[in-house]
């Protein structure tokens, strides 16, 4: 009885503290911006058209293709690259850049009068999410080729939050894509 009681006054003893040091609701975690943290993470991220950004996407693409999937496959280039969030989440949240791509496949198994069909990539490159977290990363799909659904429905996953709650956006219908709600 005595070890319950003693307990229970340390753990309320713990949660006055930790919240006497968090200071107004402002200041928490989730209202500072990721910036402005102890350990901050800073908006520094390359565009979507970067070559660095687009060469990781294929080439990602190209060594799952050929480990998994046979090597059916390979991005031959992008076009009508474009933004479609940048931070669409949050301050406070990890900083990333939303962006939506035509993928130009090389496909040699299609007809000869449609050797580079066109799909749709879907990526986001976030902060501090590189290896061991020490650069820029890329989580990237490919509409019609994430076998596995990781990010199902139609790379639906990778967008945006403010655009799987408010619904369409414009650049949905110039992909061939709907909106999910």
């Amino acid at each position: 009885m005595v070890r319950a009681i003693f307990g229970l006054l340390l753990l309320i003893g713990l949660a006055s503290g930790a919240r006497a040091q968090s200071g107004p609701a402002e200041d928490s975690m989730y209202g500072t911006p990721a910036e402005a943290r102890w350990a901050p993470f800073f908006a520094v991220l390359p565009a979507c058209d970067d070559a660095g950004v687009l060469s990781t996407i294929s080439s990602r693409f190209a060594q799952t293709e050929n480990t998994f999937w046979g090597g059916k496959h390979a991005i031959a280039g992008f076009d009508r690259v474009r933004e479609i969030g940048f931070r669409a989440n949050g301050l406070a949240y990890i900083p990333r850049r939303y962006c939506v791509a035509r993928a130009l496949m090389d496909d040699p198994r299609a007809p000869t009068d449609d050797r580079m069909p066109k799909r749709t990539a879907v990526y986001s490159i976030a902060t501090n999410a590189g290896i061991i977290g020490v650069s820029w990363g890329v989580e990237w799909c490919v509409v019609g080729l994430d076998r596995e659904h990781a990010y199902a429905p139609d790379c639906y996953v990778l967008r945006p939050i403010i655009e799987r709650w408010i619904g369409q956006y414009k650049w949905l219908a110039d992909y061939g894509l709907k909106a999910r709600y």
